[in-house]
């Protein structure tokens, strides 16, 4: 018996390294292997396609930015030219906000955005915080209708949403408009931002009522400042609807005083040709402000894009 054991612990010592740690014998007599993953190294052609799809899928993103960047300082007689800028002028820039209601489409989007933004992320919030923490009758019916209005095309609901706003008075109306994208923007968002309530522990709402908080006061100091990256996706969400759609702002907006700049931007195109020289200098200027915001809000869009998106 002693001899049985003292081989049996010779040979279990030959199968373990040095490390402690176990490995594998090969099942044909060969050198051991670790038991975690292999790692594939690429072949070269495939590391050239690999790179070389990445270029391109680069080339095709900037191109069209860089090149209406480029079409807005050149002279309205080149605009159709492929060369780079020869004569650099502003002169479409000028035109653009001296000649035009540039200034007013500015203002009224920026009304528009604004509270769209303000509006729709509070609400979002806070239905996202009640489908999150709280149960009641009707939850899962509320939750559907959050859902199954993302299914209706743009074009479907503007006649009746043009009715109703015709009827309460609220056509070429900043709040109309207003109203209008929060029909778009909210239920998208407060089914996100459910997602990203459910990934904060309930225990720090259980010790906001410890100390004496209201349901309404554990969200708004304790919750909320933890869900900052689920805001600037709302946020974001909210105000590039706002800020760039066109159905709808050229349908309850008529005269050019009342139109916001993604519908102002349609008057450089007529029946008698269009002006590129003005229209790419006035997207340069609209997509300046999407881009601030993207900036601002692009460290939390990832992570709050994730949290919702695993837990909705």
């Amino acid at each position: 018996m002693v001899t049985m054991t003292t081989s049996r612990t010779a040979k279990a010592r030959t199968r373990e390294p040095e490390g402690g740690s176990p490995r594998e014998a090969s099942p044909r007599g060969g050198r051991p292997h670790s038991g975690g993953p292999r790692r594939r190294t690429r072949t070269p052609a495939a590391s050239v396609g690999l790179h070389a799809g990445l270029l391109t899928g680069t080339v095709c993103a900037l191109f069209p930015p860089l090149w209406l960047l480029v079409t807005s300082f050149k002279p309205k007689s080149e605009s159709f030219t492929t060369a780079l800028v020869k004569d650099f002028t502003l002169g479409n820039y000028r035109h653009v906000v001296a000649d035009t209601h540039f200034l007013s489409w500015f203002g009224n989007s920026l009304i528009v955005v604004v509270g769209t933004t303000v509006i729709g992320v509070f609400i979002a919030a806070t239905t996202g915080y009640a489908l999150s923490r709280f149960r009641f009758p009707g939850m899962r019916p509320l939750m559907w209708i959050l859902l199954i209005t993302q299914m209706f095309p743009m074009a479907v609901l503007i006649v009746p949403l043009y009715n109703t706003m015709a009827n309460l008075g609220l056509l070429n109306q900043p709040a109309g408009l207003i109203i209008t994208y929060l029909t778009v923007a909210v239920p998208f968002c407060a089914w996100m931002m459910k997602g990203f309530f459910d990934t904060i522990p309930v225990d720090i709402d259980e010790s906001g009522r410890v100390d004496g908080l209201n349901p309404f006061g554990t969200f708004w100091r304790l919750i909320l400042p933890l869900a900052k990256p689920g805001i600037a996706v709302t946020g974001f969400y909210s105000f590039v609807t706002a800020w760039a759609e066109v159905a709808y702002a050229t349908a309850f907006m008529t005269g050019e005083e009342n139109q916001t700049l993604a519908g102002g931007l349609q008057n450089f195109v007529n029946r008698y040709g269009t002006d590129w020289g003005s229209m790419t200098a006035a997207a340069v200027i609209v997509a300046v402000p999407a881009g601030l915001v993207f900036g601002f809000a692009q460290r939390h869009l990832v992570s709050g894009l994730t949290a919702g998106a695993t837990k909705a």
